[in-house]
């Protein structure tokens, strides 16, 4: 895998995949920490684009860092600028997954002149100062009542909330990230903590890593375009949750999957490579 050095000597690792056609786009995965291997190749999305999909410091091929406090998100920042400079570009396109969103929205507003074009999906905005509640996640979880697995699922849920939950409670709630509970999303969760750095996920977002009125003024003046991509059945965000991220930042549109979850590209990977790549097109100078 390629690699190349952070601000503070880390070596980071990221892999490609698909052709040479168009801009690169470069892929910030979610967990928040987990190894980009399970974002694949994006329903299909590297047939339409170089994607660049980086490993976060501590995850996948990446080392991990001498001072582990750097897992904090906004201390990431420098190393997606230094992803930047590293692949030559002066300007990138910039697709990130859940929590990774406040990872690219911090970047934005730190590097506003550096974004083509950035794409959300299914992410986090606590960057901005928007939480998903636990409302949120029931109401989502609500819409799953007819499935089989369900009422498990419901049970399971509730302990998680409540910081009581096992190893069985959480595959027990699984498929409520899913728009379909089938072969590719099981073996797409089995793989989650195997590919997940638990305590860096834990630092993620620790104390002083948003300050969202800073970071709303700075998004105010981003001119890039911006596709935040939600699925119908999520429940971290909403739509409705997504739809007021979308009013903070200049331009932004947005568009609901019916019937995905969590992973969208997985639940209608045509509906997602297809609305994903007309945006990045319309985005790319002719």
């Amino acid at each position: 895998m390629p690699t190349f050095s952070a601000p503070d000597g880390t070596v980071l690792s990221y892999r490609t995949a698909g052709g040479e056609g168009g801009a690169p786009l470069v892929c910030l995965p979610g967990g928040p920490m987990r190894a980009s291997a399970y974002l694949g190749d994006l329903g299909g999305l590297a047939a339409h684009r170089r994607l660049v999909l980086l490993d976060l410091r501590g995850t996948g091929g990446s080392a991990v860092p001498e001072d582990r406090a750097t897992y904090r998100v906004d201390r990431q920042v420098p190393d997606v600028e230094a992803l930047r400079v590293h692949l030559g570009l002066d300007r990138m396109d910039l697709l990130a997954h859940s929590a990774a969103g406040d990872l690219a929205l911090g970047y934005a507003a730190a590097h506003p002149g550096r974004v083509r074009s950035l794409t959300l999906v299914t992410a986090r905005g606590r960057v901005l100062g928007v939480e998903f509640t636990p409302d949120h996640r029931r109401e989502a979880a609500s819409l799953r009542a007819g499935e089989p697995w369900y009422p498990a699922a419901a049970n399971a849920f509730e302990k998680v909330l409540a910081g009581t939950a096992t190893d069985a409670d959480w595959d027990a709630v699984a498929p409520l990230f899913y728009g379909r509970w089938d072969a590719a999303a099981q073996a797409h969760s089995a793989a989650d903590v195997e590919q997940s750095n638990e305590e860096a996920g834990e630092r993620y977002a620790a104390a002083g890593a948003f300050d969202p009125s800073a970071a709303r003024a700075a998004i105010s003046a981003l001119t890039a375009p911006v596709l935040l991509y939600a699925g119908e059945l999520d429940g971290g965000p909403r739509p409705r949750v997504a739809a007021a991220m979308a009013a903070m930042i200049p331009g932004a549109r947005l568009v609901v999957q019916p019937g995905g979850g969590h992973f969208p590209w997985l639940d209608d990977p045509a509906h997602f490579t297809r609305t994903v790549a007309a945006f990045l097109d319309e985005a790319e100078p002719a």
